[in-house]
């Protein structure tokens, strides 16, 4: 069971752990060089990786986070039952459907850890910086896509509507912040099914149903 953090919390957190020190930094290499205080690089990099994170909070994700401090998720089939009926935007439609053509056949837990490779994708400079935006990268070219059901060149049709009031209510948690505490940072996935590629290079982060979990290192060797 995991508990939200309040939105004014994680502001403070952010203030104190980023802001803060940058700017201390800053003024105390002024201070030392008798330059004008300005971030170096490395802090400049924090700071948009900051911006970037801030910028992808949706409305719906900041008035969740302001409306619903405290809210616990437990990640079972009663407890999601038992969460109203989610709606939303554009961004909660398109986490609802990647959920529902990806992970819609998974467990409770193993939805919600798609959902985290999705929004951590979303926080990465590598990717886009929204969620529609991150589920259709590469849409267009057969099997050139991140998420096989957007080039697969089967049509989307959603026939379980039980299934997708499912997905629909963890993405709409997922849309308003929960926490992402499941795949420590995962950017991908793929089944027990298969093997790609690039599973060979990326150190695995978990396995959570009948999928495995990767984090897309920094720098890959070039060994």
């Amino acid at each position: 069971m995991i508990v939200f953090t309040s939105a004014r919390l994680a502001a403070r957190s952010i203030l104190k752990t980023v802001f803060v020190p940058a700017a201390l930094a800053a003024i105390f290499a002024a201070a030392l060089t008798g330059a004008p205080a300005q971030a170096d690089t490395p802090v400049d990099k924090i700071l948009d990786q900051e911006r970037r994170g801030l910028g992808a909070l949706t409305e719906d994700a900041i008035q969740g986070l302001l409306e619903r401090p405290g809210l616990q998720i437990d990640y079972s089939r009663e407890w999601l039952a038992s969460q109203p009926r989610a709606k939303g935007g554009a961004q909660w439609r398109c986490l609802a459907e990647a959920l529902y053509f990806e992970a819609r056949g998974e467990s409770v837990k193993g939805q919600f850890a798609v959902a985290e490779v999705i929004l951590n994708r979303v926080e990465s400079t590598r990717y886009p910086d929204t969620i529609c935006a991150v589920i259709n990268q590469g849409t267009g070219r057969k099997y050139a896509c991140q998420f096989t059901y957007t080039c697969d060149g089967k049509k989307e049709i959603i026939a379980e509507p039980r299934a997708f009031e499912r997905v629909g209510k963890i993405a709409k948690l997922m849309v308003n912040g929960a926490p992402r505490d499941l795949t420590s940072g995962a950017t991908h996935y793929h089944t027990k099914a298969v093997s790609p590629k690039w599973s060979r290079k990326f150190p695995r982060t978990t396995t959570i149903g009948v999928h495995h979990f990767y984090k897309q290192p920094t720098r890959l060797s070039q060994n």
